[in-house]
């Protein structure tokens, strides 16, 4: 808003004016300060980067989400929503204490804002490596990611991706659950390279909240067509059902309600 202001003369009247104004420019930078667009989704892209990640493993991880993003099918999905967008951010997560948001909250509402943050993906560093694997520490730093964001929605989603069972930390149930508790949904990816069993452990233990699902790759090879499949049935928010003819029996999810 473009504000004005004429010069008058010193009485009570431009004093009486300038306070008018004032308050009113006020009250703008209040409105913009606290302005928060509406989106369908917020989607927190949690990424294991732990002493099991090498260099060439991370970078088929990384590569996948480029990918996906810069498929078609997943900008059709966005525009498809009410309001035709969604917002998301990247972090990379290890140890208990060791996370790092890559990629800030982005509106993801147009082909070019998909490519950008495709761009950002693809241009962001490795932040950390070891530290053990603590997918509870990297739930509870995804939870307090979302008060950040400028941007309002009826789902906040923590997608967590990771090759390995919790070892470190506190138990990754009491962080699901209690990011459950505060409304969150808990989606896994586990890559089963290492632990042949972990879509099961995902499922029980990791993944949480209406209509929580996960999708296993089988190895980081396969990572780039199970995120593209997975970010196509997060977004478009499908039933247990629907998600069976995309995935088959890759697929695992928790109760339409609940932990």
């Amino acid at each position: 808003m473009r504000v004005t202001f004429h010069r008058l003369r010193p009485t009570s009247t431009r004093r009486t004016v300038c306070f008018a104004a004032a308050l009113l420019l006020a009250s703008v930078v209040r409105e913009d300060a606290n302005a928060q667009t509406a989106v369908d989704l917020q989607l927190v892209l949690a990424v294991d980067v732990s002493g099991s990640v090498n260099p060439q493993r991370f970078e088929l991880q990384k590569m996948g989400y480029v990918a996906a993003f810069q498929n078609r099918r997943v900008l059709n999905t966005i525009l498809a929503g009410r309001n035709q967008a969604i917002a998301a951010t990247m972090t990379q997560w290890s140890g208990p204490f060791l996370q790092s948001q890559v990629v800030p909250w982005t509106a993801l509402k147009d082909e070019s804002s998909v490519k950008a943050f495709a761009g950002a993906i693809e241009s962001a560093p490795r932040m950390m490596y070891g530290g053990g694997t603590s997918i509870s520490g990297a739930i509870d730093h995804s939870a307090t990611l979302f008060p950040q964001a400028p941007f309002k929605a009826e789902r906040r989603v923590i997608d967590v991706s990771g090759d390995g069972s919790n070892n470190r930390g506190r138990s990754v149930t009491q962080a699901r659950d209690e990011a459950v508790d505060a409304g969150m949904v808990i989606n896994g990816l586990p890559i089963l390279a290492f632990e042949p069993y972990l879509d099961q452990y995902f499922k029980d233990y990791v993944i949480g909240g209406p209509g929580a699902f996960m999708i296993a790759a089988k190895s980081f090879e396969t990572f780039a067509e199970a995120i593209l499949m997975k970010l196509i049935i997060e977004i478009a928010d499908l039933a247990p059902r629907e998600q069976r003819k995309y995935a088959g029996s890759t697929i695992g999810f928790g109760p339409r309600s609940g932990k």
